[in-house]
């Protein structure tokens, strides 16, 4: 076992959590989607109303099993609270679900707030949640876009969609030479998905670029594309939320995408984040501690 305020101090520090001040997404949708609904702040970790990443809710002292997801789906929560014993720890990238549609389904809600009952059957257990969003991002060797460009193979040769603070969160780098048929078999085996979205040309492909999670930004994959790239590789191609935020993303992507020579290939959100808990963060909780097990909870649909 290990003690549940060595992992947190150990998580925090790693991912330089306080550096980052308050998430910029998550510090505006949380409140959002529990306003009327739920207390948030009385459920959830002082720290973490403030920073909206880090421990979020704190369960029992001593940490036996480790769970790694990245969507807390009710699916998710329900094998977390039967599968977890009192002081076990869930690692998430969201805090929230992200609802981000299907391209060939049912468009999304957007961001979906947690069932106060599951989170109170967590509370009860004594079992604790740990979330780590941008930070997780950004992170140089234990990053969502990194997990992914290791999986493809990529020489990485540059970064891209930068911050002064943080740095990168896209990566660009070579392949071997392949074409968009066959890139989209290989993601489809890496992540586990029945189908990707795409859209622009398809072509011979050896420049690359990634970006996990919401990727669907015409200026990011234009700047890709200025500097060379082939394929541009994200969670996310179109945006399918169904409200007007998501129907006008979704028409600046047509546009843009009527003139790209790129390949443009979605993967799903949820699945490319899903891939940096599957390898690089779980063989980082192998190395730093010693648990019982650690157990990954996937998510039986990707596109949501």
């Amino acid at each position: 076992m290990e003690k549940l305020i060595d992992i947190i101090q150990r998580l925090d520090q790693t991912f330089d959590i306080r550096s980052y001040g308050e998430d910029p997404a998550f510090s505006r949708f949380i409140p959002q989607v529990y306003e009327g609904k739920m207390d948030w702040k009385a459920k959830f970790e002082p720290v973490f109303t403030k920073l909206f990443n880090g421990l979020m809710i704190k369960g029992e002292s001593e940490v036996e099993n480790v769970f790694l997801a990245v969507f807390p789906t009710d699916e998710v929560l329900e094998a977390f609270i039967q599968n977890g014993k009192p002081g076990d720890l869930l690692f998430m990238h969201h805090p929230l679900l992200m609802e981000c549609g299907d391209p060939k389904g049912n468009w999304g809600r957007g961001f979906v707030p947690i069932k106060e009952s599951l989170i109170d059957r967590i509370r009860k257990k004594g079992l604790s949640v740990y979330t780590c969003h941008v930070p997780l991002d950004y992170h140089v060797t234990l990053g969502t876009s990194q997990a992914m460009a290791e999986a493809m193979n990529v020489k990485i040769t540059n970064r891209f969609i930068h911050d002064e603070k943080h740095g990168y969160i896209g990566i660009i780098g070579e392949v071997n030479e392949t074409d968009t048929d066959e890139l989209i078999l290989q993601l489809k085996e890496i992540f586990d998905i029945p189908y990707v979205d795409f859209e622009g040309r398809e072509r011979k492909i050896r420049k690359v670029a990634i970006v996990a999670g919401c990727g669907d930004k015409a200026a990011w994959m234009q700047e890709a594309e200025d500097k060379g790239v082939e394929a541009y590789i994200s969670g996310e191609i179109h945006c399918h939320i169904d409200n007007d935020y998501g129907r006008m993303r979704y028409e600046e992507m047509i546009t843009y995408a009527v003139n790209t020579k790129m390949s443009l290939i979605g993967v799903s959100h949820s699945a490319s984040e899903y891939l940096v808990h599957r390898t690089l963060v779980r063989s980082w909780f192998e190395r730093e501690f010693e648990f019982n097990s650690i157990r990954l909870i996937p998510q039986k649909e990707w596109w949501l």
